[in-house]
């Protein structure tokens, strides 16, 4: 038996579907899905076995023009991640086209990717355009860079990501697996909990408090009867954003609280009870240990 394991990067602009595409290859939820830009903070590996071949993505933060610390690392880690892998897809919106914004990751991919490192193209959410439209984009975007091969997908529906999966796998190198057959993702449990209820938070609160908070999994306690303890911190920035995350009575909170542990007790199997407390640190953007706890480098966000 032949077996073939590799690291793929799925890059882009924000939004493009990245986080959706590597929870349709896992088939569970490892990476948080929302509708705001800059979800992903941390490369969130996901393992997928198809065949003989284990893939692991290496799911990047959206690539966009950093204005702050946080930005410029989440950006940082984008490329690192990119740059260590096998194959690296660039997913396009179908919608949007060939934007500015993909048209400078393709000029960096031109510049910066090692010679012969096979870049695929996945124009995703075809199903709201024309084919003619498709055709006219994967046109363009060939013209523009010599990809190794082009898909056209709907990482929400699921059209097209057989094709993907099985064309990665081929591509991938031989030698031996990287992790357990039955693994999903290299991510600490404590970790993807947090990222879970970070993702409540962010559906919940909309416009208010888009990037201004984070969430650390402070104790974690399996206990004998088979049930789990999870103690999370919510940090923001401000006293006056600690009032919206509480809502009135407390009642955002709690509704963030019990949605979160209903995706965590899915994802672990077993009943969790989480617990929820909201602190004010000011300057948490600018503290080194928060940018540990997101797997991100605080050193790549200096100017």
């Amino acid at each position: 038996m032949t077996t073939r394991a590799g690291f793929v990067a799925l890059i882009g602009e924000p939004n493009a579907g990245k986080s959706t595409l590597l929870n349709r290859m896992v088939g569970a939820k490892v990476s948080i899905v929302t509708h705001k830009v800059q979800t992903t903070r941390t490369r969130i590996r996901g393992v997928c076995m198809e065949g003989e071949a284990q893939i692991v993505f290496v799911d990047t933060p959206g690539i966009f023009r950093p204005r702050r610390r946080l930005d410029r690392s989440m950006v940082k880690a984008a490329w690192g991640g990119a740059s260590d892998a096998d194959i690296i897809v660039l997913l396009i919106e179908a919608q949007r086209g060939l934007t500015e914004g993909a048209q400078a990751i393709i000029d960096r991919l031109k510049d910066e990717m090692p010679k012969g490192q096979p870049v695929a193209l996945a124009i995703n959410k075809i199903d709201r355009v024309k084919a003619e439209t498709l055709l006219v984009l994967a046109e363009e975007a060939n013209a523009a860079y010599p990809f190794a091969k082009t898909f056209m997908i709907s990482a929400d529906k699921g059209y097209g990501v057989a094709d993907l999966r099985e064309w990665l796998a081929a591509e991938l190198p031989e030698g031996p697996w990287f992790y357990p057959e039955d693994q999903i993702a290299d991510l600490p449990m404590r970790m993807i909990a947090a990222e879970m209820t970070r993702e409540k938070l962010t559906l919940r609160l909309h416009e208010e408090l888009p990037y201004q908070l984070t969430v650390e999994t402070e104790k974690w306690e399996d206990k004998p009867d088979g049930t789990t303890r999870i103690d999370q911190i919510v940090y923001v920035a401000r006293d006056g954003h600690k009032g919206i995350v509480l809502g009135n009575r407390g009642e955002t909170i709690k509704a963030i609280g019990q949605a979160a542990r209903a995706d965590i007790s899915e994802f672990l199997g077993r009943t969790v009870h989480l617990f929820l407390q909201v602190k004010v640190r000011p300057n948490w953007l600018e503290e080194a240990e928060r940018y540990s706890e997101m797997g991100l480098d605080f050193k790549d966000g200096d100017a």
